[in-house]
């Protein structure tokens, strides 16, 4: 399986973390950047990591920044990514199972790096509903994004 990764400053740490975390478990991860912890802007880091998972080159993809909602803005602008910012189990299981994500964001300043990996962790074990009523609401967010 193929994750794709990308971090702002804010994130760079946890973005390294995770990447080990992920590559030990036998996960190839591609890798957007940030390689410092130097200013940089988290809008480019999240079309890279929103681009690798719309043309499906990975299954799906993590952002980190400092709180994950301005990355999560930033990789929604892409079609076909629904990015979610996740900061609980709730969040990080409601995510998949009912909004299908295909993107989640963390933030390194609302989430210790154990939580974020526990986080992770259920991310991936959860699997999407079939529930038509998720579905359904899926199914308007892929119409609204067509809508002009």
């Amino acid at each position: 399986m193929k994750i794709a990764i990308g971090a702002d400053h804010a994130g760079f740490e946890y973005k390294q973390v995770i990447v080990s975390y992920l590559q030990e478990q036998g996960y190839e991860v591609m890798d957007f950047g940030t390689d410092s912890s130097e200013v940089s802007d988290y809008p480019d880091f999240a079309v890279l990591v929103a681009k690798a998972v719309s043309m499906e080159k990975a299954e799906f993809g993590i952002l980190i920044c400092g709180t994950g909602i301005g990355m999560s803005i930033a990789a929604n602008k892409v079609k076909g990514v629904r990015a979610a910012v996740v900061s609980s189990t709730f969040t990080a299981e409601s995510s998949k199972t009912h909004n299908h994500a295909n993107v989640i964001t963390f933030g390194s300043r609302v989430n210790s790096i154990e939580e974020v990996l526990a986080f992770l962790e259920i991310y991936m074990k959860t699997s999407k509903s079939s529930e038509e009523r998720h579905q359904t609401r899926v199914d308007k967010i892929r119409k609204y994004e067509d809508a002009e």
